[in-house]
C-alpha cells in the first residue's frame, strides 16, 4: 500500500456517496436490504420516498399522456351544490368540454365537482387530480379518469403540463395558490403562454385593485403584466376568451409550419 493511501477500512463509497472515520455503516447497503430482521422504518426514509415521487410521476405522465386539449378550473372545494358559483362552473365546463376540451379539477367537492359534472353532462373527458389531507375528501363521482396523489408539487406538475388554460373561480388559499403559481410560471416563460381567466368580477376585485395599484405603483410587477390575467362573469364569455386565444396560437403555428412559397 502508498504512503498516502488511507487504510481501507477508513473509507467506503457507496454509489456516488463517499463515507470515512465514524460515519462508514457498520453494514453494506445489500446487507440492509436483504436482512429481513430490524426495524420497518426505512420505508419512511427520504432516498424511499424519492422511488414514491418517480412512480406519481411516471403514474401522472402514463394517464395523461394522451389527453388532448385540456382547461383546468379552480375553485373552491366549499361552495354548496346549488349555489350561483356551483352552476356557473358547471355551465363553464359544459361549453368548454361541447368545444373539444377535457376538463382538469382537483376532483373534490364544490367547484371542483361542478366543473367535473359539466365536462361528464357534455360528453367530455372529466379528470380529477385528488390529494392526501388529513382530512379525507375522495374524488367526486363524476370524474372519469382519476388520480389521487401523495404530493402537492407532482400534483402540480400534472396541472400544468396537461393544461392549456386555467380558469379560476372564487376559492380560498389552494386556489389563490393556484392562481399565482400559474401566472408566476407565465410571467417567467417557465410554461409556453396560456390565457388565465378568474370568473366573477367582483369577488376578485379587491386583489386586482392591489395588483394594480400597489404591485405596479411599487414596480413589483410590471404593466405588461397586468395583461396575463382576464376577467369575466359571463360562462359563455370564459369559453370564448379560451377558444380565442387557441385559436390565435393554432393560426400562427399554421403559418410558421407552411413552406415558403416565394
Amino acid at each position: 500500500m502508498s504512503g498516502n493511501s488511507e487504510p481501507r477500512r477508513r473509507l467506503r463509497r457507496q454509489g456516488p456517496a463517499t463515507l470515512r472515520g465514524d460515519h462508514i455503516p457498520a453494514t453494506t447497503t445489500d446487507q440492509r436490504l436483504l436482512d429481513w430482521r430490524g426495524s420497518g422504518d426505512w420505508v419512511h426514509t427520504d432516498p424511499w420516498r424519492v422511488l414514491r415521487i418517480q412512480a406519481e410521476f411516471v403514474e401522472g405522465f402514463g394517464l395523461l399522456a394522451e389527453l388532448g386539449r385540456a382547461v383546468a378550473i379552480f375553485g373552491s372545494a366549499r361552495t354548496a351544490r346549488g349555489s350561483a358559483e356551483y352552476q356557473k362552473a358547471e355551465q363553464i365546463a359544459t361549453g368548454l368540454a361541447e368545444t373539444g376540451y377535457a376538463i382538469i379539477t382537483g376532483g373534490g367537492p364544490g367547484i371542483m365537482e361542478a366543473a367535473n359534472k359539466g365536462a361528464v353532462g357534455a360528453g367530455g373527458v372529466s379528470v380529477g387530480l385528488g390529494i392526501e389531507l388529513p382530512v379525507e375528501q375522495g374524488l367526486n363521482d363524476f370524474v372519469n379518469v382519476g388520480l389521487e396523489f401523495r404530493y402537492f408539487f407532482v400534483r402540480k406538475t400534472m396541472f400544468v403540463k396537461y393544461s392549456q388554460a386555467f380558469v379560476v373561480l372564487p376559492g380560498g388559499f389552494g386556489t389563490l395558490d393556484e392562481l399565482f403559481e400559474a401566472v408566476t410560471l407565465v410571467q417567467t416563460g417557465k410554461v409556453t403562454k396560456f390565457p388565465i381567466v378568474l370568473v366573477g368580477r367582483d369577488y376578485w376585485s379587491g386583489l386586482l385593485s392591489w395588483i394594480n395599484g400597489t404591485l405596479l405603483e411599487q414596480e413589483k410587477v410590471a404593466r405588461a403584466d397586468l395583461g396575463l390575467l382576464r376577467v369575466a362573469d359571463d360562462p359563455a364569455e370564459v369559453v370564448e376568451i379560451i377558444r380565442d386565444a387557441h385559436s390565435q396560437v393554432d393560426a400562427v403555428t399554421h403559418y410558421s409550419a407552411r413552406p415558403d412559397l416565394t
